[in-house]
């Protein structure tokens, strides 16, 4: 079984995995989704969604837009990161990233380090 995490705002996609209300961990068993929690993530701080996702035992996070410092510390953990996923249902975007048809746009927080995210606003 994998489990995908995906960061929602109002049971969507957010543009944004560290200011998202809560992440749906989507389990996926012989490609097909089997089902879907809600978990309230801890309070942002660099680095601590990362870890916590990986605690959950997430192997693949799809997100909007994701900065490339959590971006490191997931390729450290193994987990697989999509960024540039439009706002949808989390079981649709992990049915579509299975099916090889997800559309990826511009990751909007593919920001220099140490410098604002805008592309979440």
């Amino acid at each position: 079984m994998e489990k995908y995490g995906v960061p929602t705002y109002q049971g969507m996609l957010c543009a944004h995995f560290g200011h998202c209300e809560q992440f749906a961990i989507v389990a996926v068993e012989n490609g097909q989704v089997r089902g879907m929690e809600m978990l309230t993530p801890p309070p942002h701080e660099p680095g601590v969604i990362p870890n916590w996702l990986a605690q959950q035992g997430v192997h693949k996070v799809i997100a909007g837009g994701m900065g490339a410092r959590a971006q490191m510390i997931f390729a450290t953990h193994g987990i697989e990161v999509v960024c540039g996923a439009s706002a949808q249902d989390p079981q649709e975007l992990v049915r579509l990233y299975l099916a090889g048809q997800l559309v990826q746009g511009d990751n909007p927080c593919s920001h220099e380090e140490g410098q604002p995210c805008t592309g979440h606003k």
